[in-house]
């Protein structure tokens, strides 16, 4: 007579063992964790608890006011375009250049020479938001003159150079001066990316005759697209939000327009709540903070949409 001898039991998981055990250690960390994970998440609802409660009294401002708007949506409006386009030109000019310079840093440069250059661009943001502003407004402002007046003989047909160019200080000025703050924190991301990228990957390109552009184009860039996006949006999240260094550097006339290089700009949301709050009482405090609420969304639905197309691009590698 046979014996039917069952199954043995399949190998446990020393960490399930472990977390079932409920060591004192791993409760801990486990309540820490969560509890940092909740303070975040309490933080950021009362933040817009806060910013929604002070925005109601806001919604029927007019005239005075509303600094001369009919409504809170006409006043808002400039500075939300004015928000938007000072962070898309910042984006224009960083996004491509903190890729190319966190190549170099990655794939091209010798490794003492990367490692100083690392370290210059990581001490860029560090630098106060308010020396940028500064340094636009003092030096930047007088060299981009020349430029801008070139650009508005040569192509002043269309309509973002159509000047007339009577002052370095214009919301092109004032994106550039972003892109500058958003450049290291894309190049530190991107760089990190870069460095991922498995070993196998590049060196089988390389073996198949590849050129190192054409591996960095077939097998760095693939693996680190999502990486990319996420650093992108982080850094138009930093560019949506500035204050000082816009506040200082734009010579703002609240107005809508896509002409780069005029004395006539928008201004942005944070910079018009920077200049105003001091000087506002009543109404008007509840008019700035729902400039201010405006902000909080857009910023959140970037971030929203850099982490939805991060987790696409890992999806698909």
């Amino acid at each position: 007579m046979s014996t039917i001898q069952a199954d043995p039991a399949p190998p446990s998981d020393p960490l399930q063992e472990e977390g079932s055990t409920g060591r004192a250690g791993d409760s801990i960390f486990r309540g820490l964790a969560t509890g940092a994970g909740m303070i975040i998440m309490l933080a950021l609802a009362g933040v817009a608890i806060f910013l929604v409660l002070q925005s109601i009294p806001a919604l029927g401002a007019s005239g005075e006011q509303a600094y001369g708007a009919d409504n809170i949506v006409v006043y808002i409006w400039p500075l939300l375009f004015g928000t938007v386009l000072a962070a898309v030109i910042a984006l224009v000019i960083a996004a491509p250049l903190s890729i190319g310079v966190a190549l170099v840093i990655s794939h091209y440069a010798p490794r003492r020479i990367a490692r100083l250059l690392g370290y210059l661009i990581d001490l860029l943001a560090a630098v106060p938001s308010v020396v940028y502003g500064l340094w636009g407004r003092e030096t930047l402002q007088g060299w981009v003159f020349p430029i801008y007046d070139w650009l508005h003989d040569n192509l002043g047909f269309l309509p973002f150079f159509e000047g007339p160019v009577t002052t370095g200080r214009t919301i092109l000025t004032a994106g550039v001066v972003l892109a500058v703050m958003a450049l290291p924190i894309i190049t530190a991301l991107c760089r990190e990316v870069f460095l991922q990228t498995p070993v196998m990957h590049q060196e089988a390109a390389l073996a198949l005759g590849a050129t190192r552009w054409e591996m960095i184009r077939m097998a760095v860039f693939p693996y680190a697209r999502s990486g990319i996006t996420s650093a992108v949006m982080l850094g138009l999240g930093r560019a949506l939000g500035e204050t000082m260094a816009v506040a200082l550097v734009l010579s703002a006339s609240g107005i809508v327009t896509f002409n780069l290089i005029s004395s006539q700009n928008p201004s942005t949301i944070a910079a018009n709540i920077a200049l105003n709050y001091a000087n506002a009482s009543g109404t008007k405090v509840n008019v700035l903070i729902a400039g201010g609420l405006v902000l909080f969304l857009v910023t959140f639905a970037v971030n929203f949409l850099g982490r939805y197309l991060a987790a696409r691009g890992r999806a698909k590698a």
